[in-house]
């Protein structure tokens, strides 16, 4: 029986992390029946990505309460 590879999740930065990413979902898509071409245009396409694998970044700035230390 052959032995699974193990894959130390420590060695991978953040572009190794995205690339991984394009791979896979190109492949998805390739098992979808999508052609080679319109899968590679809609990998390029960031808007059809759905919210799961690009999440918005959230408006952190206006939504924390200013506390003033200065108590007149």
């Amino acid at each position: 029986m052959a032995k699974k590879k193990v894959i130390d999740l420590d060695t991978y930065n953040e572009l190794d992390a995205w690339a991984i990413s394009l791979h896979e979902m190109y492949r998805a898509l390739i098992r979808a029946g999508f052609r080679s071409d319109i899968a590679m245009g809609l990998i390029v396409d960031k808007d059809i990505y759905p919210d799961w694998i690009l999440p918005s970044l959230p408006n952190r700035i206006d939504n924390i309460p200013y506390d003033d230390e200065d108590d007149d």
